[in-house]
């Protein structure tokens, strides 16, 4: 915290000499300086370099600053991005340039953008957040859940899955030898496998999916979904994305674990869709208490909350007020790219903004 109040000092320190120099700062530019601040891209990102022959490529620092800036004002496509960096002389020279004419077209923000997405630097940049402002401090809670993100495209036509043998119901008769039940997903996580192996066998292709709301109505939405481990303050830890049909409890796993390296934690708050035995012993096997809601749907040997237990599953809405902020503010509800890499690159400059957000949040 010592290193974030000098941060928090430097910066406010500095706001005079930016208005001097470059005019009247709205609170969206005071917001962008402090990210960037936090953020630090330029160690992650080279400058402008020179081909042989050829023009020079466009500043990637100045584009990865531009693409934060995007989700900090919640603009909704490059295109708009590129016309309030024009309009505004203060934007356009906090994200790196200079004069107008030095802005590239909207082409060199895609492939720029392209490229960030195959590095992971949106990636990247968050762990390292977490990593220099939150692994230090002990997390109270990490509550996990998923949101909606509906796409732009086509949802991918699943493959039918081959029949399987039809047999009465009932045991088997005298004799008669059936296949062994496949494992589940979840099932085989929790036989050994490895954060690679999970992470390669979720699906991510963009298809239909369906969530009950809080009326007990089933929304559809075409597109995928995103999964988020969140700890206390709104400050999201870790996140995946996956095709909108996915199960949210095919999540957890591979979330324990990329958290477990990020943050130290005493408790995971999870709702009904992640009540498993197999989850709960994993959380139970990190030195962690799991704080699942029961679903509903299983008669038997079900172990209601205590009331100590429910009051600290009110803290869950952690996760309900996070997914809000990273929809409304930072860009959540505006996905105009297609594939998942993309989407999820897009998706976590805005969790970079969010998260740098809420760090500054917590001493001003």
């Amino acid at each position: 915290m010592f290193t974030l109040s000098n941060i928090l000092h430097r910066i406010q320190r500095i706001f005079p000499f930016l208005e001097e120099e470059l005019g009247p700062l709205t609170d969206s530019h005071k917001q962008l300086v402090r990210v960037l601040e936090l953020v630090c891209v330029e160690k992650y990102v080279s400058g402008a370099f020179y081909k042989t022959p050829g023009r020079p490529v466009a500043d990637r620092r100045a584009l990865a600053r531009a693409f934060i800036a995007k989700a900090v004002c919640n603009l909704p496509d490059t295109r708009a991005l590129i016309d309030t960096v024009k309009g505004s002389s203060s934007l356009r020279r906090i994200c790196g340039w200079e004069r107008v004419g030095a802005i590239p077209h909207e082409a060199t923000f895609s492939r720029a953008f392209d490229e960030f997405a195959g590095t992971g630097l949106a990636q990247r940049l968050h762990a390292a957040l977490i990593d220099a402002y939150r692994k230090p401090v002990l997390v109270g809670h990490i509550s996990r859940d998923s949101t909606a993100i509906e796409a732009r495209e086509k949802p991918v036509k699943k493959e039918k899955a081959p029949k399987k043998p039809k047999h009465k119901k009932g045991r088997p008769r005298k004799g008669e030898v059936r296949p062994p039940k496949e494992p589940s997903r979840l099932e085989r996580q929790a036989a050994g496998m490895t954060l690679d192996q999970m992470l390669s066998e979720l699906p991510r292709k963009c298809d239909v999916g369906a969530k009950q709301n809080s009326k007990g109505n089933l929304d559809y939405w075409i597109g995928y979904k995103l999964h988020v481990d969140w700890s206390d303050g709104e400050i999201p830890v870790s996140c995946l994305l996956s095709s909108a049909s996915m199960h949210d409890s095919q999540a957890a796993l591979p979330l324990m674990a990329i958290t477990k390296t990020r943050v130290e934690s005493l408790y995971q708050l999870m709702d009904a869709a992640y009540d498993s035995p197999i989850i709960e012993n994993a959380v139970t096997s990190l030195g962690h208490v799991p704080i699942i809601d029961r679903n509903i749907r299983r008669k038997s040997g079900v172990i209601q909350m205590n009331a100590a237990q429910k009051k600290r599953y009110n803290e869950r809405s952690t996760a309900e007020r996070g997914n809000s902020l990273l929809k409304d503010c930072f860009g959540g509800r505006c996905v105009r790219v297609r594939g998942s890499q993309k989407v999820m690159s897009h998706l976590m400059f805005g969790i970079v903004a969010l998260t740098a957000t809420q760090i500054m949040r917590m001493l001003l």
